[in-house]
């Protein structure tokens, strides 16, 4: 079932319900937008991998992709019913963590017919309790995700856009030294986990060069933009 915040995002970039929903190419597009197609992917980036791929093939394409910077979750007893309890969930997303779902789309961006728009949103979750199947009480499900508010929009369409996300301390000409994930992860205030995953975005778009290793950690390089474009 499409939730509200799919429905509130397609009217935010395209107006006309018309242009929601067109089939063009045996695929159904989320909105048009002139020549240009718009999908809104909540989900994994990677379950519309193949679909942007072809696609790209004859058509400018903008992706969107909505993270939760804040999440207010509102339970209720039975489908539309009055809230009964909310809070605010613990986990908050930042920009870094379009490196959660890139790792599965850096085989298609970038592209030159290709853009990625990451937008940081706060979101109002509506949750009811599962169906208890055999006396085992299965949580929360999701209602409903409503959009409250967009604070911030970034525009990515080159290897150059993606740089420019990196912490200023490992990139050239400050840093001189190759780096490791640990490195980038105590310099963006994110996880190894995540330094991980950014590294071998940066690695698959031809950015980063693996230059050695300090025993099991693997050491990256990164170029230097400013002195390439000076040169």
């Amino acid at each position: 079932m499409e939730h509200s915040i799919h429905r509130q995002l397609k009217s935010l970039y395209v107006a006309d319900p018309q242009l929601h929903e067109v089939r063009i190419d045996g695929y159904r597009i989320d909105a048009v937008d002139g020549e240009r197609l718009i999908e809104i992917q909540y989900g994994s980036l990677g379950a519309i991998r193949n679909k942007i791929r072809r696609l790209l093939r004859s058509h400018d394409v903008l992706v969107v992709k909505p993270l939760a910077e804040r999440k207010q979750l509102l339970k209720r007893d039975v489908p539309e019913g009055p809230v009964v309890s909310q809070r605010k969930s613990p986990k908050k997303q930042t920009l870094w963590n379009l490196f959660d779902d890139l790792v599965h789309f850096v085989d298609v961006f970038p592209h030159p017919r290709l853009e990625l728009e990451v937008l940081m949103t706060l979101q109002d979750e509506y949750r009811l309790p599962a169906e208890k199947k055999r006396r085992v009480c299965r949580g929360d499900v999701v209602e409903d995700r409503l959009l409250a508010e967009v604070t911030d929009r970034s525009m990515l369409r080159t290897v150059d856009d993606l740089m420019a996300m990196l912490p200023e301390s490992i990139k050239p000409p400050e840093r001189t030294e190759p780096f490791s994930t640990a490195d980038l992860a105590a310099a963006a205030g994110i996880s190894r986990a995540l330094a991980r995953k950014v590294a071998y975005c940066l690695r698959r778009c031809g950015v980063a060069q693996v230059v050695g290793k300090v025993g099991n950690a693997i050491l990256y390089e990164l170029p230097d933009l400013e002195a390439g474009r000076s040169s």
